[in-house]
């Protein structure tokens, strides 16, 4: 198997839990998703009424990935139960010019 056919289909098989934010990094949203590229896409083009299209998120600065959907929300839970610090630091820690990952996870 090539590493982009296991790419596909450990993408097809996961789980997310991700951060985005908008241009002037002061609003943080938190996710889950089955399909995290669709998911961004759908943030990014403002295709459904809600939070993130209000407040123009559309910037994907963090996020990681579980094969347990359990494991996925409990992590969403854990992380949304957090201070902003937290958030804020989480995305340091890994992104720290918070950086649009879109493209990454495209690839």
């Amino acid at each position: 198997m090539t590493k982009q056919s296991y790419d596909i289909i450990n993408r097809m098989n996961s789980y997310s839990v991700y951060l985005m934010t908008n241009k002037y990094n002061n609003v943080i949203y938190a996710g889950t998703t089955s399909n995290l590229i669709k998911r961004v896409f759908e943030h990014k083009n403002k295709l459904a009424d809600s939070f993130t299209k209000k407040y123009n998120v559309d910037k994907l600065v963090y996020y990681e990935q579980f094969i347990d959907p359990i494991e996925v929300i409990t992590r969403e839970k854990q992380i949304k139960a957090g201070s902003r610090k937290k958030k804020l630091d989480l995305i340091f820690n890994n992104n720290p010019k918070f950086k649009d990952l879109y493209e990454e996870v495209v690839d």
